[in-house]
């Protein structure tokens, strides 16, 4: 087989190859590295190559392999976001003052993951302070979709999410707090987990120049991405548990199985749209058809439950906690500013605008309340998951969007059939999975009329991220899943 022919091969195909010989960890890695030049001039995910150490951890791999070694990524390609410390590369989110900065040592998912025997061929590209759902930055430029270059890939992963596309590796890793692992993988038809909070211990996925210490941050969570959905267990087995620095000292992960191991045995609410942010025709056409299949496949479906907690309710919730996490970082004038236009909001106005702008002047006390808030919402998502399995829901209301670099993101507009939307209140769907911090995966599902890839998200329960994952590897295996872009068919 020559080697052009495994770049969009999957991880666990590609394990197997290494193990029977044949392919090198090598011959992959230089493919890997060929395509980047090939194609990455159009696409720009790759910001930071590290070619010749990859290089150097395939023969690494390569001896390792002949010696009879097994690791779970043993010789297998793959990128990093940039937000990622890798020793030796510079971490910038982005951030145009800290262009300088390098990075010391490995975060501990990195260790981990080379730990697991993984090449890293560099890093991917982000927007600035990974604030957006698209992946630009005034130091690396633009990211482009792979399926159509004048269109978003997402973001905050945009990098991550183009790079598998293209074939720039099997694997990725990327980060998630307002959908930055499953935004991307919808809109370059891939496949993400955003894990339960906690799940996976965050040191070194750190902003500049903060020291790499052990540090919980609200609602934000890391988690792999892939073309193929075994590969997401595959990597988060890798990544999953707690820092040894922190609560490593005394506790040892062990996740419960999937519930199930077969589609008839699962039973699962589809959610299509919602009015407080609808979804357009090709999102919910993909959906149905989805649905329909499944119930064919003896999946029990329904499509409403009064135990499936009040959306336009936590959507407010979300926005006021997210905003108060991320304002705590703002400029002082620009916390000043927005503590006053919040004082100046009506009552009566509940937004998700205002309710943003509520968020970033949250006092401790009104946080307080509203973590009460976040803890009967977690109580709701438990009765939920006693009578279903998981949830599958919108990722986002449309497909990749062309760029829309317009600095104030407020202000920017989304058209949904043909009607415009505040563009940050795409942060809704999201938020279903965030808020409560319930794992997620992100799965494709097709394709609208344009050509554009389309997906969602199977929600799952607390703790049970082998469920919405189990389901994820089952329709893929019944209804096929990632196809790669025309525009890289060599």
């Amino acid at each position: 087989m020559a080697k052009s022919e495994w770049s969009f091969k999957s991880a666990v195909e590609l394990s197997a190859a290494l193990t029977a010989k044949k392919v090198s960890a090598v011959e992959l890695t230089q493919d890997a590295i060929d395509r980047i030049e090939r194609h990455d001039g159009k696409v720009n995910a790759i910001c930071v190559r590290d070619f010749d150490r990859a290089l150097a951890a395939a023969r690494e791999a390569d001896a390792a392999l002949a010696h009879g070694e097994r690791k779970p990524l043993l010789g297998l390609p793959m990128t990093v976001k940039e937000s990622y410390n890798i020793a030796g590369l510079p971490t910038t989110w982005g951030i145009p003052a800290q262009k300088n900065f390098i990075a010391e040592e490995d975060a501990l998912p990195i260790t981990r993951v080379k730990d697991a025997g993984t090449v890293i061929l560099g890093k991917t590209n982000v927007p600035l302070g990974l604030g957006d759902w698209q992946s630009y930055n005034d130091i690396y430029g633009t990211t482009n979709n792979p399926y159509d270059l004048g269109r978003t890939p997402g973001g905050s992963s945009g990098g991550s999410s183009a790079a598998l596309a293209a074939g720039y590796g099997p694997l990725s890793i990327g980060s998630d707090i307002g959908g930055s692992l499953r935004v991307p993988a919808f809109h370059c038809g891939v496949y993400a987990h955003k894990p339960t909070f906690g799940l996976v211990a965050m040191r070194g996925h750190t902003p500049p120049p903060l020291p790499p210490l052990p540090f919980e941050r609200d609602l934000s969570v890391i988690g792999p991405m892939a073309r193929s959905a075994a590969d997401l267990s595959l990597l988060l087995d890798v990544m999953a548990g707690p820092d040894p620095l922190d609560a490593g000292k005394a506790y040892r992960l062990d996740l419960p199985a999937a519930r199930h191991n077969a589609l008839k045995d699962f039973r699962v609410l589809v959610i299509d749209t919602d009015p407080v942010l609808p979804t357009d025709t090709a999102v919910r056409a993909t959906i149905n058809t989805l649905a329909e299949g499944l119930a064919k496949a003896g999946v029990r479906i329904a499509r409403t439950s009064p135990l499936l907690p009040d959306f336009a309710a936590f959507s407010r919730l979300y926005m006021r906690m997210l905003m108060a996490f991320l304002g705590a970082t703002f400029a002082p004038d620009i916390y000043a500013g927005a503590k006053t236009a919040a004082a100046a909001l009506p009552e009566s106005d509940n937004s998700l605008a205002a309710e943003r702008l509520r968020g970033i002047a949250l006092s401790h006390r009104d946080w307080q309340v509203a973590n009460g808030g976040r803890t009967r919402l977690r109580a709701q998502w438990r009765e939920l998951f006693k009578t279903f399995d998981a949830v599958i829901c919108p990722i986002m209301p449309t497909p990749a969007y062309p760029h829309d670099h317009s600095p104030e993101q407020e202000q920017r507009r989304i058209k949904i059939d043909g009607e415009e939307h505040v563009y940050p209140d795409q942060l809704a769907w999201p938020g279903i999975a965030t808020l409560p911090g319930l794992p997620s995966t992100a799965i494709p599902t097709g394709f609208a009329p344009d050509g554009l890839p389309v997906g969602v998200q199977i929600v799952g329960p607390w703790l049970e991220d082998r469920t919405p994952l189990k389901l994820a590897e089952l329709i893929e295996r019944e209804f096929g899943g990632f196809t790669p872009p025309p525009l890289f068919d060599d």
